[in-house]
């Protein structure tokens, strides 16, 4: 199932402040489990808090306690780092999706955005991975929304998991959200954009709205890239 993006709170490590000591407690794999099933996937946060200085429990009346209780995710649980392949790459910014776009020449390129929220994202990624193996002449780009939130809204992102195709000078092929169920969506769009071909000039990547918001956009360090005029030179786009 697909799902819409709210801004929903972040997961903290857990600890208790007791007078001088301090003590750490991670929740059991089997009780996160328990608890993303409970939530469907959705991000939670416990606080345990009263007044403005923290919890104080009746029974320990002379040791104010503060707690912050949220779950710990083992690494093992990081199920978007599973299944990678030599051409899947993960994007760690808004220049590092522009520059790879751009310099990825007649290759095709998607454009994977996800969450590690998503319960979506997360079952239809094995499938991803093994289309991504059967596909090796296609570049794969992961972009983690919760890492990359701002970017995303710049790119008008508000569903996910959300995929784009893009290929050469003719820019963006096609942009859906799929599922799990509704994968033959995405695997109609390898078949259709897939074939190898030659683009006639430079890589478009994003459209130019798109480059005006991300540079707009206070919140991401981006620069606007070079793009050919119509007399073939060089020149620095402004972003007013």
């Amino acid at each position: 199932m697909a799902i819409s993006l709210p801004n929903g709170p972040r997961v903290h490590a857990s600890s208790y402040d007791v007078g001088l000591e301090t003590k750490e407690r991670v929740v059991g794999v089997s009780e996160v489990l328990a608890w993303k099933n409970e939530f469907k996937g959705k991000h939670l946060v416990l606080r345990e808090q009263s007044g403005s200085d923290g919890w104080h429990p009746k029974s320990h009346p002379n040791s104010p306690i503060h707690a912050q209780t949220s779950i710990c995710v083992p690494r093992a649980m990081r199920w978007w780092e599973k299944n990678i392949t030599t051409n899947m790459r993960e994007i760690t910014s808004a220049q590092d999706l522009v520059d790879s776009l751009l310099h990825a020449g007649d290759k095709l390129v998607i454009v994977d955005f996800y969450s590690p929220g998503c319960g979506g994202c997360r079952a239809l990624h094995p499938k991803i991975g093994q289309l991504a193996e059967s596909n090796t002449n296609a570049l794969f780009l992961k972009v983690n929304y919760e890492e990359l939130k701002s970017m995303c809204h710049s790119l008008h992102i508000h569903v996910l998991p959300f995929f784009r195709f893009y290929r050469g000078a003719q820019g963006r092929l096609s942009s859906f959200s799929c599922t799990n169920a509704t994968i033959k969506k995405f695997k109609d769009a390898l078949a259709k954009h897939g074939a190898d071909r030659c683009s006639l000039g430079p890589a478009k990547g994003l459209e130019e709205s798109e480059l005006v918001s991300l540079a707009s956009n206070q919140e991401i360090q981006f620069s606007y890239p070079l793009k050919p005029s119509k007399s073939n030179d060089l020149v620095l786009l402004s972003s007013t």
